[in-house]
């Protein structure tokens, strides 16, 4: 047998290599979708796109409706050509007279109300209706929240006074139950809640209307295929996952890296900062399926209940800790590229004086067993170097009384590198001797990269999501008790922080790694960030 055994004889084309992954209890039912705040960003960059590609590959059932709810006012023709500039623009597969796209536009509707209006979710609902009839979409809707926070609950609200929340006869919040017959999910953007506080009367007010099982609170990061491969990674094979535990690993490190600024976003960031728009969402799900326990099975609450006891396991920062676990900093004046930017202060639409972080770096620890005295490293910033999202589990160093001192200096930790974006894969590090008569070692890289091995880049987050809401599988989404974990960890440290006003604030350069007191979450002079 040759040693390329484990390589695949034929490049997979990108519908077979996705196709094998959906068994026949993977296929869609007809539906309508309503995107409410669909004149924005998101909408025409990524929801529409990602819809669109899904059905042309053929994973959405044909009797697929969309319906845009908006303020503006537009026709249905208006909104169309909207819709297909972002698809030209944001789909591999667009090409001009494309009869997907044709047959889709037919079934794409816009809805003009304000949110608050009583009448516009009465006549939602009646159009709703008509699409059923007309469509064959059988009463099935995903309501899909894409707008600004504040009005969250202001919609499921309005939606459950209108009768649209529910199927079957139920009541509002009743458990479905997973009765035949139609079905309603309801779609979250994030940040679901600024706090602890906020967060637990926004989902009381989402399950005052909607049942739990019917909310499907997205993090796009649980899109990302490199994401999605860390259960598979871990539990499908039998050399990594005996080493995955304090015995064998010193530290982790997980690391999101953005080089742009906060752009025409200022009076958004400003109010949410680095940890409520990155770390207390997205890192925290990433450092929860690092650390979780295997789970029974990989039905959605048997994952999403080892991830919630990893959040429980995480040790609360005692207050007089904050400024030794924690780092907060913001982003001066620098380079990038070869190209000066402005400081954070001196950002469009952002106060001269503000204490908001760009960035925010954390030393957390979990008290179970597994993890007993390894500390996950967590770092997030903006104007960093480069833009790269990695996880990386470097192990013990080994004993070195084989090498002469000269090469000891040279022999470095294993290390298991996970990359999540942009060039999505992974990598493990480790020594090998160089040829030559003497005995010197250097550290050697084995790189899995997703496009090499499969022949295709991965599909887009939104587009995997959106097929398992639509589906009713909410494995990739977060549930009640996550959230409320989470914010439990950060709030009291954001409170901290505010207390503290500037005092504490660190300042780092534009185009540096951040703050040197970042280096001392690290806790020993034989760590030290990695260089991405």
């Amino acid at each position: 047998m040759s040693s390329t055994e484990c390589l695949m004889e034929d490049t997979p084309t990108q519908e077979n290599v996705f196709k094998e992954g959906l068994s026949a209890e993977r296929t869609t039912s007809p539906c309508v979708i309503v995107l409410f705040g669909a004149t924005g960003d998101l909408t025409k960059r990524k929801l529409v796109p990602a819809l669109y590609n899904q059905v042309r590959n053929g994973y959405l059932s044909p009797e697929i409706a969309i319906v845009g709810f908006a303020r503006r006012d537009k026709s249905h023709e208006e909104f169309r050509a909207d819709l297909l500039e972002g698809v030209r623009e944001h789909s591999p597969y667009y090409t001009d007279g494309d009869p997907v796209w044709q047959k889709l536009s037919e079934s794409i509707f816009y809805h003009q109300s304000s949110f608050e209006d009583d009448k516009g979710y009465q006549s939602l609902g009646t159009e709703l209706d008509q699409i059923d009839r007309e469509l064959g979409t059988e009463g099935n809707r995903l309501f899909y929240l894409a707008t600004a926070p504040e009005y969250f609950s202001l919609i499921a609200k309005k939606l459950g006074e209108a009768g649209l929340s529910q199927s079957n006869g139920l009541k509002p919040g009743q458990d479905p139950g997973g009765k035949d017959g139609p079905w309603v999910r309801v779609v979250v953007e994030k940040p679901f809640g600024i706090d602890l506080d906020s967060a637990v009367d926004l989902n009381q007010k989402f399950l005052d209307v909607f049942h739990e099982s019917q909310v499907y609170r997205i993090d796009h990061y649980l899109g990302k295929e490199t994401v999605q491969n860390i259960l598979a990674f871990r539990f499908s094979n039998g050399i990594f996952e005996p080493l995955w535990n304090h015995k064998y690993v010193d530290h982790i490190q997980i690391t999101v890296a953005e080089s742009l600024g906060v752009g025409g976003r200022g009076p958004y960031y400003d109010k949410a900062g680095a940890v409520r728009d990155m770390v207390q969402n997205h890192m925290l799900q990433l450092l929860s399926l690092v650390a979780m326990e295997p789970p029974v099975s990989l039905e959605a609450d048997a994952v999403r209940d080892e991830k919630v006891k990893v959040l429980r396991a995480i040790r609360e920062i005692p207050k007089d800790k904050i400024k030794d676990l924690t780092v907060r900093a913001q982003y001066q004046k620098g380079s990038i590229s070869g190209e000066v930017v402005s400081g954070y202060r001196e950002e469009d639409r952002v106060p001269e004086n503000t204490i908001t972080p760009t960035y925010a770096a954390f030393r957390v620890e979990i008290d179970n067993w597994r993890w007993a005295g390894v500390p996950f490293v967590l770092r997030h910033g903006k104007r960093l170097p480069k833009r790269a999202t990695e996880i990386a589990i470097q192990f013990k160093k080994p004993p070195m009384p084989l090498f002469s001192e000269s090469t000891v200096d040279t022999v470095h930790a294993n290390t298991l590198i996970m990359n999540v974006q942009p060039d999505e894969g992974i990598s493990l590090c480790f020594g090998s001797k160089v040829p030559g008569p003497d005995i010197r070692i250097r550290n050697v890289k084995m790189d899995f990269r997703y496009g090499h091995s499969f022949g295709m880049a991965s599909p887009d987050a939104y587009e995997r999501l959106l097929l398992d809401a639509i589906i009713g599988d909410s494995t990739l989404f977060t549930r009640k008790d996550e959230v409320e974990h989470s914010w439990k960890f950060f709030t009291p440290i954001l409170e901290e922080w505010e207390a503290m006003g500037e005092e504490g604030l660190q300042f780092y350069e534009a185009g540096k790694w951040g703050p040197e007191k970042a280096k001392d979450l690290l806790g020993s002079e034989l760590r030290a960030w990695r260089k991405l």
